[in-house]
């Protein structure tokens, strides 16, 4: 796996942890959905979900700079993956929640291919 890869996947899989993470929280789920309180279920999942992705986006940094560097630069991508939801998401909840859904989705389907092209 290349690095310009790696971190692709990492910031988009970091994004759309992130965004995830903040949906789960009451203030950015009324801007999405106008509901007051976010529920139960729906916040835990999105908890799940977003540890999930955060998480997965550690793989493809270790895969590609070892288990050292590699947690630097997820740190690092961590960063780069809130900033853009920090920046859309007041403004434009529903094009960042899109966002973060197509992220997942690319994130999720580039590290499947990542693992199907390792040397067995």
């Amino acid at each position: 796996m290349t690095a310009a890869y790696a971190a692709w996947l990492g910031v988009a899989l970091a994004y759309a942890g992130m965004a995830a993470l903040s949906l789960a929280m009451d203030r950015h789920c009324e801007q999405l959905t106008g509901l007051r309180e976010v529920p139960v279920r729906l916040r835990m999942s999105l908890r799940l979900a977003g540890t999930a992705l955060l998480a997965a986006a550690l793989v493809p940094c270790v895969m590609a700079w070892g288990a050292s560097v590699g947690t630097v630069a997820w740190l690092g991508l961590l960063s780069a993956g809130a900033l853009p939801v920090a920046l859309l998401l007041p403004y434009r909840p529903r094009g960042a929640a899109g966002l973060a859904v197509l992220s997942a989705v690319a994130g999720c389907a580039g590290l499947a291919l990542a693992f199907a092209g390792l040397p067995r």
